[in-house]
């Protein structure tokens, strides 16, 4: 248990140090925010600092550190190392400038900001490719619970509709159409408080349970310090590629513009954007370390994970809260499955909306507007989660990919956000050295893990284990991250080092 509480010191630690560099680094100001300034009544509302913490936390975790994080505690106590410093070092430093780079140009959608500072052709590809995904997590997000909620129905004895994906999807995407159209104090700004709370004790729930029963143990990074993943799948670039939300995201960068629309003072992006990374590192540290505890393992593999994991990650949660929390834990767990996904649907599609009217510059102030664009969005969600409701649809193929696309997204953005303070003559390097890593892990992944490429240099045993070639991807991924960043530093010996925020609207 030392080596867990040492993370958990280092994370919190790296809030207030680390952090604090960032801070320092992109230097806020007292100058007058799109909250303030624009105030629209829809999506520019001026929110309470602890609400702002709360709703970006909810928007960038869900279940995301949870599902991340039991997967990660497959490899072992390693996890630890790279859910707290990818967290201070990566994942924090992602979210703080994702949201403070879009507060600097008018509260813009990531797509914008990645224009401005990597050029139109940049721009076009991250606006396509930023609907695409958050419609597919919206989607998937809504299909998940609905089908959960039925199963509880079926559980309790109950039959007729209510034991019907399909009338529960038409629910949550009702839900997900007002919550998409109102303004964003009048659901999301109530609602969402209340469940961060919720994931919050349910972590803390999750620990002490560990720690209280004598029959769990965390086990000692230093006694582990190996790969323990039953299939022996190599830890670079999975581990790294599966434990996303827990450690660093390409996801938060496209919610972190919803809350840099809503802040007072640019001040707040420290405790409002670094602040929520570093509280959903420890939840997914957390986690981790329930996998880690409560599965028997088997000649230095993680069995007894992989076998609770082969039922599904709900069923997963649902047996950690039980075995640590008992009848509490139950109906936490319940609350979790269900409601956290949900509160990460609702504002994927909010964001969509959002990308979509910055994309063609349609004031959503304007209700007609805004239902101009909720309709086809919410539409094209419907009938994704209706196709995959009655079986028409399978995501299997398409979500195989998630996991990749969304870091590549982080590597972007941390690339855009090297430029931008390059232009205003800060230390890139804060940014370029984990947008580098992040190159590796993508470019590696994108070797090992793509289902064509990886049919080419990787092989199967006679037990049908995949045998990694892992001596051509790991050069390649390491050239890959060296080419990414020699075009960086010879392109800004190319430019003049200028000021280049607030860009739009000029």
């Amino acid at each position: 248990m030392i080596s867990f509480l040492i993370c958990l010191a280092l994370l919190i630690g790296g809030y207030f140090l680390y952090g604090k560099v960032v801070e320092n680094t992109f230097g806020p100001d007292d100058r007058e925010t799109p909250a303030v300034k624009i105030n629209d009544g829809v999506d520019y509302v001026v929110l309470p600092q602890w609400k702002l913490f709360m709703i970006q936390l909810l928007n960038i975790a869900g279940l995301g550190p949870i599902f991340g994080a039991l997967q990660g505690a497959l490899w072992g106590p390693i996890v630890f190392l790279w859910i707290t410093f990818g967290t201070i070092f990566a994942g924090g430093v992602h979210d703080y400038f994702s949201g403070m780079m879009s507060e600097r140009n008018n509260g813009a959608s990531i797509s914008e900001i990645s224009g401005i500072y990597l050029g139109g052709f940049m721009k076009n590809v991250m606006r396509v490719f930023s609907v695409v995904l958050l419609i597919m997590v919206g989607t998937v997000f809504a299909v998940g619970p609905a089908g959960l909620i039925v199963t509880l129905f079926k559980n309790g004895g109950s039959n007729g509709i209510v034991t019907t994906t399909l009338f529960w999807l038409i629910i949550v995407l009702v839900y997900y159409f007002i919550a998409t159209f109102l303004s964003i104090d009048k659901i999301i700004g109530k609602i969402y408080p209340v469940f961060g709370i919720c994931l919050i004790v349910m972590a803390a729930g999750v620990i002490i349970g560990i720690f209280v029963k004598p029959e769990y143990t965390i086990p000692e990074l230093w006694d582990n310090f190996r790969s323990m993943h039953p299939k022996g799948t190599p830890v670079w670039s999975f581990m790294f590629i599966t434990v996303a939300c827990g450690a660093i995201s390409g996801f938060h960068s496209t919610q972190s513009p919803l809350m840099a629309r809503c802040m007072k003072s640019e001040k707040q992006g420290h405790f409002v954007f670094y602040g929520a990374m570093v509280s959903e590192g420890i939840i997914a540290l957390v986690w981790a370390a329930a996998g880690c505890a409560l599965y028997e393992v088997t000649g230095g593999l993680n069995t007894g994970l992989a076998e609770i994991l082969a039922n599904g990650q709900s069923a997963a949660i649902y047996d950690v809260c039980v075995k640590t929390m008992g009848k509490v834990g139950v109906a936490l767990a319940m609350l979790g499955v269900i409601a956290c996904p949900i509160t990460s649907g609702d504002t994927a599609f909010r964001s969509a909306r959002l990308v979509l009217a910055d994309w063609f510059k349609l004031d959503q102030k304007k209700w007609k507007n805004r239902l101009l664009l909720c309709v086809p969005v919410l539409g094209v969600g419907a009938i994704l989660g209706v196709g995959n409701a009655l079986g028409a649809i399978d995501y299997t193929i398409i979500w195989r990919y998630f996991s990749w696309t969304n870091q590549t997204l982080a590597m972007i953005v941390l690339w855009a956000a090297s430029m931008y303070l390059f232009y205003d003559k800060k230390n890139y390097w804060l940014t370029a050295v984990p947008a580098t890593f992040m190159s590796a892990v993508s470019a590696t992944y994108f070797l090992l893990g793509n289902e064509c490429l990886g049919q080419l240099i990787n092989h199967k045993a006679a037990d049908g284990t995949i045998i990694y070639n892992t001596a051509v991807a790991y050069p390649v991924g390491i050239a890959v991250a060296a080419l990414f960043l020699g075009i960086f530093l010879y392109t800004i010996k190319k430019r003049h080092t200028q000021p280049h925020y607030e860009t739009l609207g000029k």
